[in-house]
C-alpha cells in the first residue's frame, strides 16, 4: 500500500487478548469488502495480558495494522484520542475491540458519509447481555446529559462512529485532559446523522467500565460540557433561604401560641447546622472539581506517553506533525530531563 488510506479504523485495547484475533478478522473482512485502502490503528492502553504481543504479530503479518503502545494506562478516551492523532485516512471510524459494536455496521456508516454527512454516529436501538441496572443507568445518563449540557449530544450513542477528516482535525486541536469524545464530536458541529444498530453482548472477557469508572466518565461528561452543577447551587441556596424563613415564622408562631418552651433545646439547631454544613461541603466539592480540571489544563502535560509504535514509519504524515502538538515519547521525556 503506497497511498494514503481512505479509512482509518481506531481501536483502543485494554486486556483484550481473547478477542483481538476475531476482531481483526472481522474488521479485515468488512474493510476489504469496501474495496478502498484502509488502516487499523490499535492503541495498547497499558494492557496487562498478552494483548500487545498479539497486536505486534498482527502488525508483522499485515502492514495495514498499526500499533501505538502507551507507556502506561491513560484511559479509554485518551487512547481514542491517540488513535485520532495518528489516523491519516479521509474518514476515521472509532470502534471498541470487544465486538459489542459489530464491525459489520461500518459499511452503513460509510454509506451515510458518502451521502455527505461529516459525522455518522451509531445509535444503540437494543443492548444485549446487559443487566437492568446497566440499562437503566445508561438510559438515565444519556437523557441527563442531553438535558443539562450546552451541546446537542444524541441519546443512546457511544464512541462508535465515523467522522470525516476535517472533524478529526478539529478534535486533534482540542487537548483538554478530561475528555468526553462523543460530546467533543457534537460540539464540533458539521453535518451529523445516526445509524441504528443492535449492541451485542460480550463474547469474552469482562467489561472495562465497572460502576466506579462509569461514575467518573459521567462526571467528566457533565463537568466538561455543562455548568449546571455550579448553577444549581443558587437554586438550592434560595430554597434553603425560603425554608429558613418559613421555619422561623412557624417556630415563632408556635412559641407565641404554645409557650416559650416549645421547640426548646439545641437539637433542632444542631440538625439544621448539620444539614447546612452538608450542603456547603457538597458544593465545595463541586467547585473543587472544576478547579482541579483547571489545574490539569494549566500544567500542560501531554495527554499520553508513547513507548513504541509499529508500521507508522513507512507512511510518515507530514501534515499531522504540523497540526498536532508534539506527542511525548519515553526518549523525548528523557532528553527533557537531561536538558537537551
Amino acid at each position: 500500500m503506497n497511498n494514503r488510506p481512505t479509512f482509518s479504523i481506531v481501536a483502543p485495547v485494554y486486556d483484550e487478548e481473547e478477542i483481538l484475533p476475531a476482531f481483526y478478522e472481522r474488521v479485515r473482512a468488512v474493510m476489504e469488502g469496501l474495496g478502498q485502502p484502509w488502516e487499523l490503528i490499535m492503541i495498547n492502553d497499558g494492557s496487562r495480558d498478552g494483548s500487545l504481543a498479539i497486536m505486534e504479530r498482527l502488525a508483522e503479518s499485515d502492514s495495514r495494522v498499526r500499533v501505538v503502545n502507551f507507556a502506561r494506562n491513560f484511559g479509554h478516551q485518551v487512547a481514542v484520542t491517540a488513535g485520532i492523532d495518528h489516523a491519516s485516512g479521509d474518514a476515521v471510524v472509532l470502534i471498541d475491540t470487544d465486538l459489542q459494536d459489530p464491525p459489520e455496521v461500518i459499511p452503513e456508516l460509510v454509506a451515510k458519509w458518502r451521502e455527505g454527512y461529516d459525522v455518522v454516529y451509531a445509535v444503540r436501538t437494543q443492548r444485549e447481555g446487559e443487566s437492568w441496572f446497566k440499562l437503566t443507568t445508561a438510559k438515565l445518563f444519556y437523557r441527563l446529559i442531553y438535558r443539562i449540557t450546552d451541546v446537542n449530544i444524541p441519546v443512546d450513542t457511544g464512541d462508535f462512529r465515523l467522522m470525516d477528516r476535517k472533524v478529526a482535525d478539529v478534535l486533534r486541536h482540542m487537548r483538554e485532559h478530561n475528555r468526553f469524545i462523543r460530546g467533543m464530536t457534537s460540539w464540533a458541529g458539521f453535518k451529523q446523522t445516526g445509524v441504528g444498530y443492535v449492541r451485542r453482548a460480550r463474547v469474552a472477557g469482562e467489561t472495562k467500565y465497572p460502576l466506579r469508572k462509569m461514575i467518573r466518565f459521567a462526571w467528566d461528561a457533565v463537568t466538561g460540557f455543562s455548568y449546571f452543577p455550579l448553577q444549581v447551587m443558587i437554586y438550592l441556596s434560595l430554597g434553603l433561604a425560603v425554608l429558613a424563613v418559613i421555619v422561623g415564622i412557624v417556630v415563632a408562631v408556635l412559641r407565641l401560641t404554645q409557650g416559650p418552651d416549645f421547640f426548646g433545646g439545641q437539637a433542632t439547631t444542631i440538625i439544621l447546622l448539620m444539614l447546612l454544613s452538608a450542603f456547603q461541603l457538597f458544593f465545595l466539592f463541586i467547585v473543587g472539581q472544576y478547579i482541579a480540571r483547571i489545574y490539569d489544563e494549566t500544567r500542560d502535560r501531554p495527554l499520553y506517553v508513547v513507548a513504541s509504535t509499529r508500521n507508522f514509519d513507512e507512511f510518515p504524515n507530514v501534515e499531522r506533525s504540523q497540526r498536532v502538538p508534539p506527542i511525548a515519547t519515553r526518549e523525548s521525556v528523557e532528553r527533557s530531563r537531561n536538558g537537551q
